[in-house]
């Protein structure tokens, strides 16, 4: 018994000088990333209706009886085509009437003429002959427009959408004969929501198409009601900044794309997901100085886009970014480099 307990004190001396050495500290290898300037803006859809620019009402400007109308309802027409008549052979007789007047006083005038500079006529009957025929001319002219006005031509291209008489039939001056659908300024209208209307500065472009497989139409804000309706929407009217698709009709329904830009778009960057981490409902990146040591910076998340990037602001865009084993890494810590992003691989994204 007594030996046990000498061997006691020698078991444990040995045990102690059998210790195992102190290890060293862990330098963790670290891969790296840029942050990647990036448009922090979004892109917003809804539903537009395709609106006929303006229903016209067409009118002959003097009264007669329509001897053809040109067109029938849903034809298409160009801007000038001619598209109703109406009888004119009482004007053509009104017009040659007051020609062959103007023509007899004109010789006459002339004649005056030449005996006014020989003074044998007074300058007021001089004067009296020029103004009489001045106001034929008046006439005749008034006459050659109301001749004109016979002629039913189209103001716009458009769609004929009514014809309102048949041939025969008598027309006051004035009186609507033909409703046509003004295609030249197409429209877009939609309905956009209280937070839109508040974003209307923020708009950078607008687009619009008739389903995915279309190319988009790139479009232009022609106005934004500033009163909302019962439903608490503002109505939008858009207009095509250049020709629209031919396929294009009044009535048609289009997907119509708001892309708006941030007012911070300059200081929002793109890094990978898997670069950002959270303590304490907050969201950082460690950055790495020159001495290869790691610092944790605090950022926002504005939104991860559909290519994975999350989008934050907070950063200057010179910081090299670690994008791996964010979750081991501590504030001050030294690390190794391992890797340096590829050229064709900016910001380690792929």
């Amino acid at each position: 018994m007594k030996r046990t307990y000498l061997l006691l004190p020698s078991i444990g001396l040995l045990l102690a000088g059998c210790g195992s050495p102190q290890t060293e500290q862990t330098i963790h290898s670290v891969l790296l990333t840029r942050p990647i300037q990036a448009d922090a803006g979004q892109t917003l859809c809804f539903s537009g209706i395709v609106r006929e620019a303006g229903d016209i009402s067409l009118g002959f400007k003097t009264a007669g009886q329509i001897s053809r109308i040109a067109v029938n309802e849903g034809d298409f027409v160009r801007q000038g085509q001619l598209i109703a008549t109406l009888d004119d052979a009482d004007y053509k007789l009104g017009v040659e009437a007051l020609q062959v007047q103007y023509d007899q006083l004109s010789n006459e005038v002339k004649r005056v003429e030449q005996l006014y500079k020989g003074k044998s006529v007074s300058a007021n009957d001089y004067e009296k002959a020029v103004a009489g025929l001045k106001q034929l001319g008046v006439q005749l002219q008034v006459n050659r427009n109301k001749l004109d006005y016979t002629r039913l031509h189209a103001p716009v291209s458009g769609y004929v959408r009514e014809v309102n008489f048949d041939e025969a039939e008598m027309v006051n001056a004035g009186t609507p004969v033909i409703s046509l659908l003004d295609i030249d300024g197409m429209e877009v209208e939609l309905d956009v929501p209280a937070a839109v209307y508040r974003k209307q500065t923020e708009i950078s472009s607008i687009s619009c198409r008739i389903s995915d497989r279309e190319q988009p139409m790139d479009m232009k804000l022609l106005s934004l009601t500033p009163k909302a309706d019962a439903t608490q929407l503002y109505r939008m009217r858009l207009g095509f900044a250049s020709a629209p698709n031919a396929s294009l009709t009044a009535g048609m329904n289009v997907r119509t794309e708001l892309h708006l830009a941030s007012a911070d778009s300059t200081h929002t960057f793109a890094l990978p997901l898997r670069s950002v981490f959270q303590e304490q409902e907050k969201s950082y990146v460690w950055t790495l100085s020159g001495d290869s040591l790691i610092n944790k910076v605090e950022i926002s998340i504005q939104e991860i886009d559909p290519t994975g990037r999350v989008l934050v602001t907070g950063l200057k865009g010179n910081e090299s970014v670690v994008r791996a084993g964010v979750h081991a890494l501590q504030e001050g810590e030294k690390v190794r480099v391992i890797a340096e992003d590829n050229d064709t691989n900016v910001g380690g994204l792929l």
